[in-house]
């Protein structure tokens, strides 16, 4: 190795932010870096069950985790998409789904036909053009078959839930089985070079010093290294994502075993619903200002599924990030970067991206300012367009029942948002970005499931005669139904290929 390449790299802090980047450092970096990770088992972590996307496909790749494995490890239940309960209006319901709607129709997407046909009268619901969300509302499950080109069969998408305590478990016997040295300990100082402001060392309560050359930050929501020692500051988004509040308790699982996650709105915040294979995780974020603890605690209990299985847990937060994720030799990962409520499970991805990102900019001792500044621009970008996503939801309402919804429904939105919101409402358009997580397929569910409906269509779609129109859409649907009529149940499934060996 050159003189100027770095030779060890130390985490802070473990849970699934810590593992994460163990695991990936480990698989990219290879044995010519020192890898090591401090933990304290007397510190706990937020995770309390996690909902994901389907990016952590390629996480699992990357690592060469085996998906049936790793879901018996875990507790894991497939998803394929989020249902929202009262969000747009009280007693609407739709589901995001994962993948594609319909079929694809050249440079037009479906979704401009299917507004054409539903604005004559001549369309089904848009679940019924969507094998995710068919599959949804049926409780069935498969893994894409992409062997079988042109049937919806290959346009299934997957992600998780689990475990969150499991899965860092599991990352960790992966990692330190490879190579990564974990080190027990509570960390009581941090040492600064004087003339720099680079991290030096750490020192934990034993007395013993740790020296690295990069240090990665996932201490959680105190940030020890990226805030509390290099005082990087916070943009705060509650303004546009008032909630500040969540409480957490597992129950016990009830059948059938559903293949989504669930948001279930309430007057000053939602309720989420992750089904595991041995329980179903519930939250209630809310917002402090508008709703009482005992009040939230109150309704959590009331909407649960099975019996409790613990006390509700408090979690306090404030939705935003840092002003700069990688500062000097720091980069923050996890909830120390930053917070985004998890109503579309965007946490675990913006971990993934975040250490992604830096294996793709990874310094070397020169720690070039250039390459900090492309990362913190990719990681800015990326936050935004996941805050934006956030925001519609509680924005597009018609809810006037509370003061929690009459603020979310008058707030002033960021330009960003305002612009795709006016761009969908006059003909249809959504526009990908660059990279942007949440594609065409996904903004179009949730604009429509919110009641945003748009005035026309993409006028292309006029090129096209009535009758083939309404009878492509006739076929979609057929073929949509007979499929997912096929498919075995999302229990099923799962018992057949990676049930969990105990509860």
């Amino acid at each position: 190795m050159r003189e100027n390449c770095l030779k060890k790299v130390l985490i802070v802090g473990g849970g699934t932010s810590g593992w994460m980047s163990a695991a990936v450092l480990l698989h990219s970096l290879g044995k010519n870096y020192q890898i090591q990770l401090i933990e304290s088992d007397e510190i706990s972590t937020v995770g309390v069950g996690e909902a994901t996307i389907p990016s952590i496909i390629k996480f699992n790749s990357l690592i060469g985790i085996d998906e049936d494995e790793f879901m018996r490890q875990t507790q894991a239940t497939f998803k394929l998409g989020i249902q929202f309960k009262n969000w747009g209006a009280l007693g609407d319901s739709y589901i995001h789904g994962f993948g594609s709607m319909g079929r694809k129709t050249g440079l037009v997407d479906f979704h401009h036909y299917w507004l054409r046909a539903h604005q004559a009268g001549k369309a089904a619901r848009l679940d019924d053009y969507s094998i995710n969300l068919l599959a949804c509302e049926k409780n069935k499950f498969t893994r894409a078959n992409m062997d079988n080109a042109g049937s919806p069969l290959a346009d299934i998408r997957h992600a998780f839930h689990f475990d969150a305590g499991l899965f860092a478990k599991y990352l960790r016997h992966y990692s330190e089985k490879l190579g990564v040295t974990r080190t027990e300990g509570k960390i009581t100082s941090v040492q600064i070079h004087p003339e720099t402001g680079f991290v030096i060392s750490v020192s934990t309560e034993n007395g013993d010093v740790h020296a690295a050359d990069l240090f990665i930050d996932c201490s959680g929501f105190r940030g020890l290294l990226i805030e509390q020692t290099l005082h990087t500051g916070y943009d705060d988004w509650s303004r546009w994502l008032p909630c500040d509040s969540a409480l957490a308790v597992p129950c016990e699982s009830v059948s059938p075993l559903l293949p989504y996650t669930r948001s279930s709105a309430h007057s000053a915040g939602w309720q989420w619903r992750i089904p595991l294979q041995n329980r179903i995780g519930n939250g209630h974020v809310f917002c402090s200002k508008y709703m009482s603890q005992d009040e939230a605690t109150s309704i959590l209990m009331g909407h649960l599924d099975g019996k409790a299985l613990a006390e509700p847990r408090l979690i306090r937060f404030v939705t935003g990030k840092r002003k700069k994720l990688w500062n000097k030799n720091v980069v923050a990962i996890g909830l120390a970067s930053g917070f985004i409520e998890p109503l579309e499970s965007t946490s675990i991805h913006l971990i993934q991206q975040g250490i992604v990102r830096l294996i793709e900019l990874f310094p070397d001792t020169g720690f070039h300012q250039a390459d900090i500044d492309e990362y913190n621009r990719q990681s800015q970008t990326e936050f935004e367009q996941v805050r934006d996503f956030i925001v519609l939801h509680y924005h597009a309402t018609k809810r006037d029942d509370s003061e929690f919804w009459n603020y979310c429904r008058h707030m002033d939105v960021p330009d960003s948002l305002k612009h795709k919101t006016e761009l969908f409402r006059s003909n249809g358009r959504i526009f990908h970005q660059n990279d942007e997580l949440f594609g065409e397929s996904s903004w179009v569910q949730v604009m429509l499931g919110q009641g945003i409906q748009p005035l026309g269509y993409h006028p292309l779609v006029e090129n096209t005669a009535d009758e083939p129109v309404f009878k492509m859409m006739a076929n979609v649907k057929s073929v949509m139904h007979q499929v997912v009529e096929k498919m075995p149940t999302h229990e099923q499934y799962i018992a057949d290929h990676c049930k969990a060996v105990s509860g």
